[in-house]
């Protein structure tokens, strides 16, 4: 099969481009797959294809930028160019940009592939349906939600034209089957991108590393986080180091900059900035704790999943996709109320003073991310492609 995938991809700064890179490593050693042509957003570097596995030819085609109105052009053309046999979209709201028109165009393009008759999945990372508006960032307006929630449901309409659409958790199949009443639309699991065998729960000599990650500024604050660590640290005497791995929330420019200043008095506070993938492994290992200092979700967590590959514990909030997945996919760890920074520092304490449950909490994360393997995720694609293709012949 000559397999498209529709996607930002590293070194790019576009959301999902990580998840975009650990499904092509996977894919690209498949042997239903003859090639992978990659549709991505431009990058002034080229893209990290330099795999140290064998696998499939890789051909790369930068056709589509962030917020640019002929992104449907750019990228039909391109399909027309390369010829796949099928297309893989991954997807979330806001992946062509954070302007509505921009935003609506990019996610009409499976609409296209389903016209062209190529077959088509897409892989729906987060829906409307399920996301606090206020919380993620968009907008606080209760007019402006009707509107936003209005074009939410219509773009949720064109992606749903695709052949499948495939979601990370069961609640969102159900939502989307009971108020859109379609038949298309599949629970596939998110997937654990590097599973190293058995993990060492060792930590590394020095203060203990108490590490969140991702991009921040809208859900994602870091301010409860640092001021819980300092509490534990008073109330504890524990030499704690805080860790604050990512970038700004590309809705929030400057974001962690101003939390830098803000919190420039606070000792053993690290901001590491954009963490290339070589990097993601020490990030994890060499951390006590990973903590959720989120005060709403959007989907299914990557970084529980990568927590969980590394043997890690973690303080989640006690709210939506989050307590989902855990009760759906086997995790563990320490809930705190969003909003508190008392009840997140009490959370993180009963980790950090206690090593046994630490140990016995990333053994538990460990056994779950064991469960889906991206090379099982990948598999699961490649058998509902041929099930579209052998309707379509039929």
């Amino acid at each position: 099969m000559k397999l498209a995938i529709v996607t930002a991809y590293p070194p790019s700064k576009v959301t999902l481009n990580e998840y975009a890179y650990h499904l092509v490593k996977s894919f690209r050693q498949s042997e239903k797959v003859s090639e992978l042509i990659l549709l991505t957003d431009e990058t002034p570097e080229g893209k990290d294809i330099n795999f140290t596995e064998n696998g499939c030819k890789i051909t790369v085609k930068e056709c589509w930028k962030f917020n640019s109105y002929s992104n449907i052009i750019n990228v039909t053309k391109a399909i027309n160019l390369t010829k796949p046999d099928a297309i893989l979209f991954n997807l979330q709201f806001m992946k062509f940009g954070d302007k509505k028109v921009a935003a609506a165009l990019g996610l009409a393009i499976p609409m296209v592939c389903k016209i062209k008759k190529i077959p088509t999945i897409v892989l729906l990372h987060n829906i409307l349906e399920q996301v606090d508006l206020e919380s993620a960032g968009f907008t606080s307006n209760k007019l402006a939600q009707k509107v936003y929630n209005f074009i939410g449901t219509s773009l949720t309409k064109l992606i749903l034209k695709a052949d499948l659409v495939a979601v990370t958790m069961d609640k969102y199949v159900t939502t989307l089957v009971d108020k859109y009443k379609v038949d298309n639309v599949k629970m596939i699991p998110h997937g654990t991108f590097e599973i190293p065998e058995n993990p060492s729960q060792e930590l590394p000599e020095g203060p203990l590393k108490i590490m969140t990650f991702g991009k921040f500024g809208t859900y994602k604050k870091v301010e409860s986080m640092i001021e819980a660590v300092e509490l534990v640290r008073k109330e504890t005497g524990l030499d704690l180091e805080i860790v604050i791995a990512g970038t700004d929330n590309p809705n929030v420019p400057g974001y962690l900059e101003n939390a830098q200043e803000t919190y420039k008095h606070v000792p053993q506070l690290t901001f590491t900035g954009y963490v290339e993938e070589e990097e993601v492994a020490p990030l994890f290992t060499e951390s006590a704790v990973v903590v959720f200092p989120y005060t709403s979700t959007t989907g299914s967590s990557g970084v529980l999943h990568q927590a969980g590959s590394y043997g890690r514990a973690v303080v989640m909030p006690n709210l939506g996709d989050l307590a989902t997945l855990i009760e759906d996919e086997g995790y563990r760890g320490e809930f705190f109320e969003p909003e508190s920074v008392v009840s997140l520092a009490n959370a993180i304490k009963a980790i950090v003073t206690n090593d046994a449950y630490r140990i016995q909490l990333g053994e538990a994360n460990y056994k779950a991310a064991t469960a889906f393997p991206m090379e099982r995720i990948t598999n699961i694609y490649l058998d509902e492609f041929n099930k579209i293709i052998a309707k379509k012949k039929k």
